[in-house]
């Protein structure tokens, strides 16, 4: 059916009512611990910041903003954009609509595949999860979580593991990444697919995922940054998947937040990607200020588009696509897959956007953007050079059969196996191994030697998946050791290395003994052993795990989100059951974010705690190369460990607080997420953001703070070109129905007309409507439009990467073996309603026993602004600033007043 979305109108809500929580809807909390948690709000009454809540209220809306920018080719795409223009141009109606339609669910060989233009050899795009590895196929790789990447706060080892998951897309014929993931970024804790992301603080997560960006498009994959934007949780983000679950509701949550939160901090590490260059991102299912993700004209036209300058293509979350012409004047570029049901074989694009250029409702400047800005990314990175037909199939790992899954047509060779791995194997090892983080080692506990007189193991998590590493659909289940998630975000392991088969290898290998117990729940065997091995003055190593996904998948009660954060499967009474017998007791975490550690991280019996992350494939190899000190550990949390749940501010909300309505997600807190929000509330946490042991230790001195000559700041004005129209096209119905001896593919979509008849093909009762009726005011503007003052190029305004400082200081290792020391650099920015401090560099140094390195992080422009919503620019405050450097966010020896030694005192 085709759709004009009159309910609501990208960046302006209809209908919100008065009725904003006057129905809660009585689901029972099945055992969730927040049933008394901020419900109906999900932030703390002591995390809310008031100027935030004030910009977070039920039923708030955005400005609408028209027409969704047209792409100019700046900040480096001028090649790729005269090519896909040259393209274009070449292309028909048909064929332009094709380019930005899939063929619908399970329609063809990957989980998104775009239309063809056969008379110009273009076979399609192929589109395919995921953020770890190549997702439904076979013979790759499975990389780390983009939680435990991020851990090694390591920018070459980001760029590594984006290159190596870029390259094996490409060899097996993918044309764009869905991955990397900056969204969700981490609001609350317990949210589902928070481990697919890297960390609650921007600006590490701004620099891994231009990191991963340029990694994976110099592999020459588009990158798919996703999921812009505010998507925070599982819970209610599509409508039918939570009907499933028994809630009736009507639709999908609305994020609310204010213009400034917005800025600085879920837009912030968006900016980097785009100025990273990344070819595509996609749109969310749920509504920000309400207004649905993909149709919403203010994230999209003004905030991406305008603001930020993306040059390349937005396309849909599958499923998160809901009307046709407002969603495509909102600056959506490509409907993905294309259906609106899966195997629906309808679609609000497809022969309805032909309908709707050829009726006047969609100008045919925005088709040929829609177009341009697709083929732009594929000039991109190269895929024009290099092109790798497509060798697997999504909905099999059978060798031959159908091509089009669904209708069970076209018979023939589907899964050539290719082999992608290389020596990626390697790199995951190395990059689990350095994003695993020490908090706890006393006395020296670890590394241990492998020569212990008795080794023992525990927890299910240290051993398989009696179902094998893919035993579980998406690995919708918790057996065995958790290498990677839940959901749509996951890869089929080639082999999963368990923690208990390397310590056995290593073991033996040094002439020790094993034993172990691998059920959780085998209470009087678990203390037999315990005590046994602390008799013989062993070691006992317990695993535990905590698991987390995607919302289409529950496991174990858990519907995406996670419903606490306590350990599973038993875990936080293994580690009691066995530190009561043992007085070495050593706890592995694998876990998707932070846990209730608080029977256990003070017990002194539990000597060491070590945090092994989402290790993918290598987890064995990874977490002996830490407990045996082949590695030493360098790597630092990329969020907070706290004592209580309440401390981190935030929640799920995990009950509808609008009826059947759109539920509202307000968030009250701003900015304060994470070791924020602790520093806020003066609350102290177990193991801070930013904290890491080492089997060594470091000094800092010698703080530096060295102005820059920069030029004052100028917002950007002038106006753009006018929209570029590439061809014509015939306004002849009868040029665009179905070919005579057309065989049509069931299901499957195509961008023709069923009759002449505009009306009748549509199938849309509101049919006939004008567009000055329904459409917003300048939509379909094709006129030079004013420029964004924060604008201008990819990433906003050029002048906010303006270096304004450099800050030096000396990192001094002060024991006896060589070691890695992350040093990072916070900024305090001096106004009345800042945090404490804020992240705004780092870097991961090796360093010899009593050497000396350097630690230099330049500060720029948009490092020291905030945002004002007010002039809708970034601006430096005349508040004093401080600049501190240490080996945490709270530990900071060093503290320098910024502006003291030189360079601008105020700059914007």
């Amino acid at each position: 059916m085709w759709r004009v979305a009159h309910a609501v109108i990208s960046g302006l809500a209809v209908g919100a009512g008065p009725s904003i929580f006057a129905v809660a809807q009585s689901t029972p909390c099945n055992g969730i611990d927040n049933c008394t948690s901020p419900y109906p709000g999900t932030t703390y009454p002591k995390a809310v910041d008031p100027n935030a809540a004030a910009g977070a209220k039920s039923g708030q809306t955005s400005p609408p903003f028209y027409p969704s920018p047209w792409m100019d080719g700046s900040g480096g795409w001028d090649d790729a954009y005269s090519k896909a223009q040259d393209f274009v141009r070449q292309l028909t109606l048909l064929e332009k609509v094709n380019l930005t339609t899939g063929v619908g669910w399970e329609g063809s060989r990957c989980v998104g595949n775009t239309g063809t233009i056969p008379r110009l050899n273009f076979t399609g795009l192929c589109l395919q999860d995921s953020p770890v590895g190549v997702r439904d196929t076979d013979f790759n790789s499975v990389f780390p979580a983009g939680v435990t990447i991020a851990a090694t706060w390591d920018r070459d080892l980001f760029y590594q593991r984006g290159n190596g998951m870029g390259t094996e897309h490409k060899q097996k014929g993918v044309d764009i990444q869905l991955g990397p993931v900056v969204g969700p970024i981490g609001r609350a804790p317990a949210a589902g697919r928070n481990w697919e992301g890297f960390s609650p603080d921007p600006v590490l997560s701004g620099i891994a995922v231009a990191e991963h960006v340029k990694g994976i498009q110099d592999a020459g994959v588009m990158a798919c940054t996703k999921h812009y934007l505010t998507n925070e949780q599982e819970h209610f983000r599509q409508i039918q998947e939570w009907r499933n679950y028994g809630y009736d509701i009507d639709k999908e949550y609305s994020a609310n937040l204010d213009d400034k939160t917005m800025h600085e901090l879920y837009l912030w590490p968006f900016a980097d990607a785009v100025r990273a260059g990344t070819a595509s991102i996609m749109c969310v299912y749920n509504f920000a200020n309400n207004s649905y993700g993909c149709q919403n004209s203010h994230t999209l036209n003004y905030l991406l588009k305008g603001e930020l300058g993306f040059q390349g293509l937005v396309m849909s979350d599958w499923g998160a696509h809901h009307s046709g012409v407002s969603s495509a004047l909102a600056g959506m570029d490509l409907s993905m897959p294309g259906d609106i049901g899966f195997d629906s074989g309808t679609s609000y694009w497809g022969a309805n956007l032909t309908i709707a250029v050829l009726n006047g409702s969609v100008p045919e400047w925005r088709l040929d953007d829609m177009a341009t800005r697709i083929m732009a990314g594929y000039y991109y990175v190269g895929i024009d050079k290099n092109p790798v037909p497509v060798n697997f199939d999504a909905w099999t790992t059978d060798t031959n059969g159908f091509i089009q899954y669904y209708a069970q047509e076209n018979y023939g060779l589907i899964n050539s196996h290719v082999d992608v791995q290389g020596k990626h194997g390697a790199e995951i090892r190395n990059q689990a191994a350095k994003g695993t983080v020490l908090l706890k080692n006393i006395n020296n506990a670890l590394p241990l030697t492998g020569k212990e007189r008795l080794t023992t193991v525990f927890g299910d998590d240290a051993g398989p998946n009696t179902y094998g590493p893919n035993g579980c659909p998406d690995r919708n289940c918790d057996n065995g050791t958790l290498g990677v998630g839940w959901g749509s975000g996951t890869a089929n392991f080639p082999y999963l290395v368990t923690p208990l088969t390397a310590i056995q290898e290593k073991v033996r290998s040094q002439g020790g003994d094993v034993e172990e117990i691998l059920d959780n729940y085998a209470y009087t065997q678990i203390t037999a052993l315990a005590r046994r091995a602390d008799q013989l003055d062993g070691v006992a190593i317990v695993f535990v795990n905590a698991d987390s996904g995607e919302g289409y998948i529950q496991v174990d009660g858990n519907e995406g989100d996670r419903n606490n954060l306590t350990l599973w499967r038993g875990g936080a009474d293994l580690i009691a059951n066995v530190s009561s017998e043992n007085n070495n007791t050593i706890v592995v975490l694998h876990t998707v974010g932070a846990v209730d550690v608080s029977t256990f991280y003070d017990h002194p019996n539990v000597t060491a705690i070590i945090w092994a992350g989402i290790p993918g494939q290598e987890s064995g190899n990874s977490i002996v190369d830490i407990l045996y000190g082949h590695e030493n550990p360098g790597g630092k949390l990329p969020f907070t460990i706290g004592l209580h749940r309440a401390d981190y501010g935030t929640d799920v909300l995990y009950r509808p607080n609008n009826g059947a309505d759109s539920s509202q997600i307000n968030f009250e807190e701003g900015v304060y997420i994470d070791y924020r929000a602790f520093d806020k509330q003066d609350i102290d946490p177990v193991y801070e953001f930013g904290y890491g042991l080492s089997y060594t230790t470091f000094s800092y001195s010698n703080l530096k703070i060295q102005g820059r000559r920069a030029n004052n700041y100028v917002p950007t004005t002038g106006k753009t070109k006018p929209a570029p129209v590439l061809g014509n096209f015939s306004t002849n119905a009868a040029d665009y129905v179905f070919p005579d001896g057309f065989h049509e593919v069931p299901i499957y979509i195509y961008p023709y007309l069923n009759s002449t008849d505009l009306e009748a093909s549509s199938n849309d009762p509101d049919y006939g409507e004008q567009p000055a009726d329904y459409l917003p005011p300048h939509a379909q503007d094709s006129s030079p439009q004013p420029r964004i003052a924060a604008g201008g190029a990819p990433g906003g305004n050029s002048q906010l990467w303006d270096v304004l400082y450099t800050v030096t200081a000396d990192v001094t290792n002060t024991g006896s073996v060589s070691g890695d020391e992350v040093a990072q650099l916070y900024v305090n920015l001096g106004g009345p309603n800042e945090p404490k401090v804020v992240l705004r560099g780092f870097d991961r140094l090796t360093i010899a026993p009593n050497a000396t390195k350097t630690f230099s992080a330049d500060l720029t422009r948009r490092d020291l602004s905030n945002w004002d919503p007010a002039s809708q620019n970034w601006v430096i405050s005349n508040y004093t600033k401080t600049a501190y450097v240490g080996s945490s966010s709270r530990k900071l020896p060093l503290k320098g007043t910024i502006g003291s030694s030189g360079g601008y005192r105020r700059l914007a």
